[in-house]
């Protein structure tokens, strides 16, 4: 049974989210071969001030509004 977890910066609509669910769940049972109601997807959201590379968060490389 594939499983796929997905750590992701919070912001995104449930339309994308739902769309990258999609994508994944089809890409690994076209890898895998395995029925799609044996792949699991799980998104986890990070708040954007708590996502950090480089020592920068995300939060502080956003311009300024």
């Amino acid at each position: 049974m594939p499983f796929i977890d997905v750590t992701i910066s919070a912001g995104r609509p449930p339309e994308q989210l739902r769309a990258l669910i999609h994508e994944l769940t089809l890409a690994a049972q076209r890898a895998t071969d395995a029925p799609l109601s044996n792949i699991r997807v799980v998104l986890r959201e990070v708040p954007i001030t708590h996502f950090a590379a480089g020592d920068v968060t995300i939060a502080e490389r956003r311009p300024a509004h």
